[in-house]
């Protein structure tokens, strides 16, 4: 089992690990609008923030694609156009309810928020029960050229549909993560990102054929990494050594900044999982609010 797998696997609960309790979720736990592989059971809805949507216009729309209409779901202040823009991407567990209250918390503070589909060619990811399942048949058939031009697709959108596209930043969890950074070599047309423990390190291969190490001094707007201490999956050594190479790199390279949370796991932000640590899930996100106001996403 490669590391990849592994941390998303220990920061689930015994029950999503073993399928324990599973069907009776599917059959009408509230906790129905997560990903079958991590739907929260017991003591771990309690925790579950849940956003609600007044005040907001929030739901699914469709992103006009290069191959393909892209479901996305966005949330925004009902009335409100020339906005702050993030976009969210997600985790390999696709945007799900956690993914989406993550949208409507960004729109509570003013922002437009939204977070595409980047895995609709390959399959819904919801529906499947393991992670290794979701791995093999979907996520590492989803190449960086294809989720990259998917985030240009929704920047595009964005702007024709009440965001500034003078204001836009990105965000995203663990996959997410990685793809913030590879978005900032890659598209010069958002001002930040906020990476929460996306890994620096890769497997490369023909889809992914670059990690986050190569294109460090590539970075077109800063990013700022969120990360664990406790993160067996993500080592310390490989954040200092993404470091060096942003000193390398140029004035966005070089304004990029970690915060490391020294007792938190893997996926500390995800508050559906045993992982969830709520101090630093909440220093993290005023953190990357803050960031964003920063560097001109407001």
């Amino acid at each position: 089992m490669n590391s990849f797998l592994k941390d998303e696997i220990d920061s689930l609960s015994p029950e999503n690990k073993t399928g324990a309790s599973r069907r009776g979720f599917i059959q009408g736990s509230i906790a129905a609008g997560f990903a079958a592989a991590v739907a929260p059971t017991g003591d771990l809805l309690a925790q579950v923030i849940t956003t609600d949507s007044q005040g907001l216009t929030a739901g699914f729309v469709e992103i006009p694609g290069k191959d393909r209409s892209i479901p996305a779901y966005r949330a925004m202040p009902s009335g409100k156009t020339k906005l702050g823009c993030v976009i969210v991407v997600h985790e390999i567990f696709g945007v799900h309810e956690y993914i989406q209250d993550v949208c409507r918390r960004f729109a509570k503070l003013g922002y437009m928020a939204v977070a595409p589909n980047f895995f609709v060619r390959q399959g819904d990811v919801t529906q499947y029960k393991t992670v290794p399942e979701i791995f093999s048949n979907v996520v590492s058939k989803a190449s960086d050229a294809q989720v990259l031009a998917d985030v240009d697709a929704a920047l595009t959108w964005a702007a024709a549909n009440g965001a500034d596209s003078a204001k836009v930043g990105i965000t995203g969890f663990c996959w997410g993560g990685r793809i913030v950074w590879m978005a900032s070599a890659a598209n010069p047309k958002l001002k930040a990102g906020v990476a929460w423990y996306g890994r620096l390190m890769t497997q490369v291969n023909a889809a992914n054929p670059n990690h986050p190490h190569d294109i460090a001094d590539k970075l077109n707007w800063p990013v700022l990494g969120l990360y664990g201490g406790k993160d067996d999956g993500i080592g310390l050594d490989t954040v200092e050594e993404m470091k060096t190479r942003l000193s390398f790199g140029g004035k966005a390279s070089q304004a990029s900044e970690f915060v490391i949370y020294p007792e938190a796991p893997h996926a500390f932000h995800a508050d559906y999982r045993p992982s969830y640590r709520k101090e630093a899930a909440d220093d993290g996100f005023k953190r990357a609010v803050a960031w964003f106001k920063k560097h001109g996403v407001a």
